[in-house]
């Protein structure tokens, strides 16, 4: 494999392992480009990039960084982005003289995003336009009245539930193709986050689950599940249940061969949901681990 292949597959397989997953996104962005060419990045780049938890979708070079007068802040860190550059090479399996064939070799240089830039005249940012949000007074509630609930930060540019910090990040709410995609989303991620060590305990600890695994898939239903649950106490789950669905028959394809999941999972989701509604009873087990927890 060359090191431009490796160096994306390492990317793709570290966003996974944080719980992002690029093919699902109710939310609305500017594909991520070049500040001073403005082109979109195209391939497998536009997912490198959105997933590095940036609001801006503004990178650029190191040195173009230094051609508009700023600088790369300290200690931040880059983003790779390949392309294919075409080399002529010799044709040893030519019977003619002097014949040439044009090979395709992936090549890849780095990037930063502007938030990790200083100095870069604010004129040269172009504003990005944001649709209206409407909170829904319901869905606040609950997620208000969640008990000891993870922080919740806004401004990324994917959804995901990190263990480790005991965080939730997704999009700011104008980012999404309604509120009611927002709540979906954001329910999806604190049904996550209701698995922790502190919590039910269903995760197990702050490692998430391989990509791929048994466990994982059966945690993704929970989590769609759970949003679903929620969104039905909010009056809005016809509205997202179509995209549920067919979010969930990704991962049901998966696990087709145990026709426990879809028993287990609900059973799952039902407690998260209790649980984020202040409705669940804990047992002794998650008593102490509440307790192993505050202190």
């Amino acid at each position: 494999m060359s090191k431009a292949y490796q160096v994306i597959t390492d990317q793709i397989i570290e966003l996974l392992e944080q719980g992002t997953v690029p093919w699902r996104q109710p939310w609305i962005s500017v594909a991520p480009q070049n500040l001073i060419t403005c082109r979109a990045y195209r391939g497998i780049n536009p997912f490198i990039l959105a997933c590095r938890g940036f609001s801006s979708p503004f990178w650029l070079t190191f040195r173009q960084a230094k051609q508009l007068g700023g600088s790369v802040r300290k200690g931040q860190r880059s983003a790779p982005v390949v392309f294919w550059k075409i080399h002529k090479k010799e044709d040893e399996e030519s019977q003619e003289e002097a014949q040439t064939v044009s090979v395709p070799v992936l090549r890849y240089y780095r990037v930063f995003n502007v938030e990790q830039c200083e100095g870069l005249p604010e004129e040269r940012i172009p504003v990005i336009e944001e649709r209206e949000f409407a909170p829904l007074e319901i869905a606040e509630k609950i997620v208000a009245g969640m008990p000891g609930p993870p922080e919740i930060r806004h401004g990324a540019t994917a959804a995901l539930y990190l263990p480790a910090k005991d965080r939730v990040e997704l999009p700011r709410p104008t980012c999404f193709e309604s509120s009611h995609q927002y709540y979906c989303t954001l329910f999806h991620e604190l049904t996550h986050a209701s698995g922790s060590k502190g919590r039910l305990g269903r995760l197990g600890g702050k490692t998430p689950a391989p990509f791929g695994s048994a466990d994982y898939s059966r945690e993704e239903l929970v989590a769609e599940m759970g949003a679903a649950f929620l969104c039905g106490e909010c009056g809005i789950e016809q509205s997202t249940l179509e995209n549920s669905a067919a979010y969930i028959s990704h991962w049901l394809q998966r696990l087709k061969s145990d026709p426990r999941l879809a028993v287990i999972a609900a059973a799952q989701a039902q407690k998260a949901a209790d649980f984020i509604l202040g409705r669940h009873q804990p047992n002794g087990k998650e008593k102490a681990q509440a307790t192993a927890k505050a202190v």
